[in-house]
């Protein structure tokens, strides 16, 4: 007993050693985007504490375009998509980015992540820089939940890993949060806690068919894990799924509906959004034209720099010109339609500074796809919303936009100039929404732990005792029929059929009985 004891004492004095000089941490980002702002922010946060950071990241073309790249003060080892195969993935990419409704977005979602599949494939096949990465022997990764690949990386590494889920919460199927389907509306449902009766008997059927669609995506790297794991050590995701340590979610209750979650799992959303800077001279001219009627912010998000469907253009561009506000558009310009001559009030650039220019005082409102990044940005600086949803979680991000009274939001495949400009000017005009907004900030702001101090003390503490299992609660490792009580169920079930068996059948004797008697007594 004392000697365990000492071993447990010494490895804690080891890991807290480890913790004073700097903890060895890897960051693993295959996607661009959102996605890289994301995990570039937490890397800062973590190396400007104190550790030791690299990140093991991916090239591609078009996946965050006229982004300027700042040099990292981190570590960063890269690898990058074979000439032939990138320009193949990017043109795809491009492509599936507009496909923006019904059948056509979830049959691109899995070519997407078919693609992802393939690329997993290519990253193993970079010898030389997985034998790097395991000799250096980090402590913990924290890794992009989106690309299944992360896990697999990180499983053959030998890491133990933190997942970070870049996007609002989905259907909780790999973190165990318990699904409580009478308030909790599934991934793509749009709808809120408030559901009826009919809503409620589809979020059930929606989330029996997430379940179908997970296990599909799954069965996509079942190549991958036979390829590059030798047999009798192949892990399933579902396993790895169960074995990250914790899970890290962007969103927080201002957005999100209240529901439960387990200990291992941590709410940090709004980390991007920060006190704004000043702009540019160029756009503070601009914006100073407007006079009292300010300005509004028009954006769709890191990955679509411009959009080429020209009628969706052109009902903006005409929706905007009738409203009295300056346009500060993110469009690549040299994409701009040549048939279609700019509203006077707009201005288009290729890229903007959405949280600096959201912080603005002229600010007035953001029209947005919907990205969470967008609207927790746009919540942290009080400014309404109109959303244009596109495609994934947008479209439930735009609904607890509504719900929540921070705006309101019009489907694309509805997007007519007069209601554009008719939706801005009720957004603009009626102070409740700007009220609401100012509220969920006040609430975002005072919460009493800042989120890059929730990551670091989090990773921090996973590093000093080694995990987290003193936090995963004993349903991971059960099966589903004990998890929803089905063998309870069918147990009260069978003693009820059972019971009521017997009292028909002894109701049934008594009543012979009776009937025998009364016909003896007539005899």
């Amino acid at each position: 007993m004392a000697a365990g004891r000492n071993r447990l004492v010494f490895s804690l004095l080891v890991q807290h050693f480890v913790l004073l000089q700097g903890a060895k941490i890897l960051t693993v980002c295959f996607l661009g985007g959102s996605h890289y702002l994301w995990m570039d922010r937490i890397s800062h946060v973590l190396h400007d504490n104190g550790h030791k950071v690299t990140m093991f990241r991916q090239l591609a073309d078009g996946l965050l375009p006229d982004y300027q790249m700042q040099e990292s003060p981190y570590r960063v080892i890269t690898w990058s998509l074979d000439e032939e195969y990138l320009k193949e993935f990017s043109e795809f990419f491009r492509e599936s980015k507009y496909n923006f409704k019904g059948s056509d977005e979830l049959s691109s979602y899995l070519a997407f992540l078919t693609h992802m599949s393939r690329q997993c494939n290519m990253v193993f096949n970079q010898k030389s820089i997985m034998n790097l990465l395991k000799k250096e022997k980090y402590d913990i990764a924290v890794i992009d939940s989106f690309n299944p690949c992360s896990f697999l990386v990180s499983e053959k590494l030998g890491i133990p890993f933190i997942a970070i889920h870049t996007l609002a919460v989905k259907n909780a199927w790999h973190s165990g949060i318990p699904n409580q389907l009478s308030y909790m509306p599934v991934y793509q449902s749009q709808f809120t806690d408030h559901m009826d009766f009919f809503e409620r008997v589809k979020n059930v059927f929606m989330y029996i068919d997430s379940a179908v669609l997970e296990r599909k995506i799954h069965s996509l790297f079942d190549d991958v894990i036979e390829e590059h794991f030798p047999v009798g050590s192949r892990p399933s995701l579902v396993e790895l799924n169960k074995k990250t340590v914790l899970w890290m979610y962007n969103t927080d209750f201002t957005l999100e509906f209240p529901h439960p979650f387990f200990p291992n799992v941590l709410y940090i959303g709004g980390l991007l959004a920060k006190p704004a800077k000043p702009v540019s001279e160029e756009l503070e001219h601009f914006i100073s034209q407007s006079g009292e009627h300010g300005f509004i912010i028009v954006t769709f998000g890191s990955m679509i720099a411009s959009n080429p469907l020209t009628e969706f253009v052109k009902e903006m561009n005409d929706g905007f010109a009738n409203i009295q506000q300056k346009v500060i558009w993110r469009y690549r310009i040299s994409e701009w339609p040549k048939e279609l001559r700019l509203a006077p009030n707009a201005k288009i650039m290729n890229w903007i500074s959405q949280n600096d220019l959201l912080g603005h005082p002229k600010a007035r409102l953001l029209v947005t796809h919907g990205g969470i990044n967008s609207v927790q940005e746009a919540i942290y600086h009080g400014v309404p919303m109109v959303a244009i949803p596109l495609f994934g979680d947008q479209f439930d991000n735009a609904v607890r936009i509504k719900a929540k009274h921070l705006g309101t939001f019009i489907p694309s495949e509805e997007l007519k100039a007069e209601k554009l400009a008719n939706a801005i000017r009720h957004i603009i005009g009626d102070e409740s929404y700007k009220n609401s907004t100012l509220y969920l900030s006040l609430i975002h702001r005072s919460q009493p732990f800042p989120k890059d101090q929730q990551i670091l003390r989090w990773v921090e503490h996973i590093v000093t005792v080694g995990g987290t299992n003193h936090l995963i609660p004993y349903s991971y490792q059960q099966p589903l029929y004990q998890q929803y009580l089905l063998d309870v169920v069918l147990f009260v079930c069978v003693c009820f059929i059972g019971a009521c068996y017997l009292i028909v059948m002894l109701l049934k004797i008594f009543i012979q009985n009776l009937c025998s008697v009364r016909k003896l007594k007539q005899n």
